[in-house]
């Protein structure tokens, strides 16, 4: 894996490089970058032969949110800095991770750990053998619901989200109708085009064109805004923020 090292503190960029290689020897950093005067530049050159970013929030000459509006970093992030204030903006760009200074090696491992099983999901979709890609997956495009004596098939484009109650599973239309279905939502994530759908918590299986609003929200958290709505909040629970916004991105 190939990184870069933005951070303007000699002594943390040196001690976040010993971290990297004592979790994996085959790491190489590629440059320790200190402004943004210099790392605008080279990422706006070099930035197809890197794999991951690790950037402190403040540098000398400004934050590093700036990076992002004056070149489009494509590459994952993960953030760095003493204070937690800037959590929020942080989950506004490509973050993976958000860590607090001083780093520990248990909080590096979990974050690069993080990425790793990101991209190990995110796999099964893009990388496809020609083997598979004969014999495409294919993904549930209906579904039967029982209303008094009478069946009705309700095709999966016009589902707006499914969501728990209990042991209750509903999908509930666009059109606002709502039915009682035989399924759990572990089986759904089997069953429904998983760049069309996601699971966002416990309760809630959304498909991507119900979203209306994100807003990033407390504790590093995500809250959604569907169509039609919701009648509790929806909150992205933390560990599937990251996941979230990938697919959000169409990643």
């Amino acid at each position: 894996m190939k990184i870069v090292i933005i951070e303007d503190e000699h002594l943390a960029a040196e001690k976040l490089e010993r971290y990297l290689l004592k979790y994996n020897k085959d790491i190489e950093v590629l440059i320790k970058l200190s402004s943004l005067e210099t790392a605008i530049p080279w990422i706006g050159e070099h930035q197809e032969t890197v794999d991951l970013f690790f950037m402190d929030v403040q540098l000398t000459d400004g934050l590093s949110f700036e990076i992002f509006s004056a070149v489009s970093v494509k590459k994952p992030v993960i953030f760095t800095t003493a204070f937690d204030e800037f959590a929020i903006d942080a989950f506004k760009v490509n973050s993976i991770d958000y860590l607090l200074k001083p780093i520990t090696f248990t909080d590096l491992s979990k974050a690069l750990k993080k990425l790793k099983s990101l991209r190990e999901q995110f796999s099964q979709y893009t990388e496809i053998s020609p083997l598979v890609q004969l014999g495409k997956k294919s993904y549930k495009d209906r579904f039967l619901v029982r209303i008094g004596n009478h069946i009705h098939s309700i095709p999966t484009e016009s589902i707006g989200y499914f969501y728990a109650e209990g042991r209750d599973v509903y999908l509930r239309r666009t059109n606002g109708k709502k039915y009682l279905i035989e399924y759990t939502l572990e089986s759904l994530e089997e069953l429904l085009d998983p760049k069309k759908f996601l699971r966002t918590n416990r309760s809630f299986v959304v498909h991507i064109n119900a979203i209306e609003d994100v807003v990033v929200y407390a504790n590093r958290r995500l809250k959604l805004t569907l169509s039609p709505k919701t009648e509790n909040e929806l909150i992205v629970s933390r560990e599937k923020v990251a996941q979230f916004k990938l697919w959000f991105e169409g990643i």
